[in-house]
């Protein structure tokens, strides 16, 4: 008698999560609404968004970081990071959290860099 209670007690606490079905529509409808943001954006480049931060408009930067947070949700999403103790999700999300800006910003400014040189010619160094 006692392992039936257990048994119920187990299907209980299941009952509290969300189906597969419903967590499934919700990554399909909180990615489409980032997508279409995104598709919106893109087309009608608003004027407002085309003045220049950081070295890049702000369009820009907003195409990135809507990237940034489909990339975060798919993994956390897809890749069950939901699911694992606190430990092992500060494991994989936060290298990623540091290291994916980081990138973002080493790439922009040797593009920058690049950019200024050809456009004003080559230096030439003397060393």
């Amino acid at each position: 008698m006692a392992h039936d209670t257990e048994n119920l007690a187990i299907f209980r606490g299941l009952l509290k999560f969300k189906s597969n079905v419903q967590k499934i529509w919700g990554v399909l409808i909180f990615l489409s609404i980032v997508t279409t943001i995104e598709v919106v954006l893109g087309i009608l480049k608003p004027q407002s968004l085309m003045s220049m931060f950081l070295g890049m408009k702000i369009l820009n930067w907003i195409f990135i970081i809507l990237t940034i947070v489909k990339a975060y949700y798919i993994a956390w999403d897809f890749m069950h990071i939901r699911d694992e103790k606190g430990s092992l999700k500060g494991s994989i999300v936060l290298p990623l959290v540091v290291l994916l800006p980081y990138l973002c910003f080493i790439l922009l400014l040797e593009a920058d860099y690049i950019y200024e040189v050809m456009r004003t010619g080559f230096v030439s160094w003397n060393f």
